[in-house]
């Protein structure tokens, strides 16, 4: 399967904002949009305005990359949302929020959607008891999310014992017995205001 295999700080730099994909270091001094704010490469430092078509793309590549997404599997997310009822922007949005490598990101579980994905991929994580290993799965109101009583002595879980994690309203999340749950669908308030899902509508819909 295709992946990114680049430094993840250079998609922070080429959307100019802090898309989290590091954990811990996007909240330190180490962080490269603060370091080097500009977009990578020679020209990266142009002022050249750009088109509505550009601004449409940037968009994508944004929210694609905030959620480490491949085109593909990106587009399929858009499909879906027009097939739904409600606002295509929105829907698309929603959808990504509901992933379960996103909900155990958003739980705390994880530092970073590619560390919450590698600890689903890995089997550490049941949804209503059951073992779940695909990160892309769709949770939904109710859901009781888990690490596996098999893994909660690892170390990594260790250390969210007693842990004061902060996380948007539509989820819990028991740092002392490690589960949590969905207790509603997420609301556009929920999800990062700088994303404008309008512009990727008029880019696909084009």
């Amino acid at each position: 399967m295709a992946k990114y295999t680049a430094a993840d700080c250079r998609q922070c730099r080429r959307e100019g904002q802090k898309l989290f994909l590091k954990g811990e270091r996007c909240t330190s001094k180490k962080c490269s949009v603060e370091r080097r704010p500009a977009a990578p490469g020679q020209h990266g430092t142009g002022r050249r305005k750009p088109s509505e078509y550009s601004l449409q793309l940037r968009e994508k590549q944004k929210v694609k990359r905030a959620y480490g997404l491949l085109e593909k599997q990106f587009r399929a997310y858009y499909v879906e949302a027009v097939r739904v009822k409600g606002i295509t922007g929105e829907n698309i949005l929603f959808l990504l929020e509901k992933r379960l490598d996103n909900v155990v990101y958003r739980m705390g579980i994880g530092s970073s959607r590619a560390q919450s994905r590698q600890i689903v991929n890995h089997g550490h994580i049941t949804v209503n008891g059951k073992s779940v290993n695909i990160p892309s799965y769709q949770v939904k109101a109710g859901d009781i999310i888990s690490v596996k009583e098999s893994k909660k002595d690892c170390e990594i879980f260790k250390e969210l014992r007693g842990a004061n994690i902060t996380m948007p309203k539509w989820v819990e999340f028991d740092t002392d017995t490690l589960i949590g749950k969905i207790l509603q669908n997420p609301e556009r308030d929920d999800i990062d205001r700088s994303f404008n899902e309008q512009l990727i509508v008029e880019l696909y819909s084009k």
